[in-house]
């Protein structure tokens, strides 16, 4: 899941980014001045900056200057929206710039464009509530990262990747434990229950009568 770094001096402005964010499954850490947040850039391993222009310490563009060492993309969200201000923060290297106040979702949509532009979210997977990063294994239900074990992940992964279809527990058992299914065994159905639970699929994930289970997911 994509880490994104929060640099800006308004805590309510920073408490919203960081909601909006963790809503639509990603990390993230807050820097209220621009010190800090090329301390953490430094020291951490991000995907994205959001950047205020006016930081107490380094200003924006100062800290616009060191990501651009460390290869590290940035938004300009900012109050400055004159047409000059934004000129200039685009030609000295921001990947887009966004005049506060914002709406949440251009916000969204914004970041996973410059995320998609540098390859940082093509292996992640959403679907029912549900984002799934194969290559870390790590899952997320609302921005909150959910523990599963690992034949609990690739039960999840197994149904993420055949929405709406009806998948005999046969088949289940045989994707995620190998081998068959012995007669009478409870495994897949045990399994389930505690996906379940875990991600919130009571109504999602749909026992089918006399074959096994489908993940109702709208497309």
């Amino acid at each position: 899941m994509p880490n994104i770094l929060i640099a800006e001096d308004e805590r309510p402005i920073a408490d919203l980014i960081r909601m909006t964010l963790k809503g639509a499954g990603y990390r993230c850490d807050w820097a209220p001045d621009g010190d800090r947040a090329a301390d953490l850039a430094g020291a951490g391993t991000y995907d994205l900056a959001l950047v205020d222009v006016m930081l107490p310490g380094s200003d924006g563009f100062a800290l616009l200057e060191y990501c651009q060492t460390l290869d590290l993309p940035v938004i300009f969200v900012t109050a400055r929206g004159a047409v000059a201000d934004r000129v200039r923060g685009l030609h000295a290297g921001a990947e887009d710039y966004i005049v506060k106040p914002f709406d949440a979702a251009k916000l969204l949509a914004r970041v996973e464009t410059v995320l998609r532009r540098f390859h940082k979210t093509e292996a992640l997977i959403t679907l029912a509530g549900v984002t799934v990063d194969p290559r870390a294994r790590q899952v997320w239900k609302d921005g909150e990262e959910i523990a599963l074990t690992p034949k609990e992940y690739d039960l999840l992964l197994l149904f993420l990747r055949n929405p709406n279809a009806a998948l005999y527990r046969d088949t289940i058992y045989e994707k995620v434990w190998g081998g068959e299914l012995a007669y009478g065994s409870k495994t897949v159905d045990l399994h389930v229950q505690r996906l379940r639970k875990k991600v919130g699929w009571e109504e999602t994930l749909r026992a089918v009568h006399k074959v096994g289970y489908r993940l109702e997911a709208e497309p």
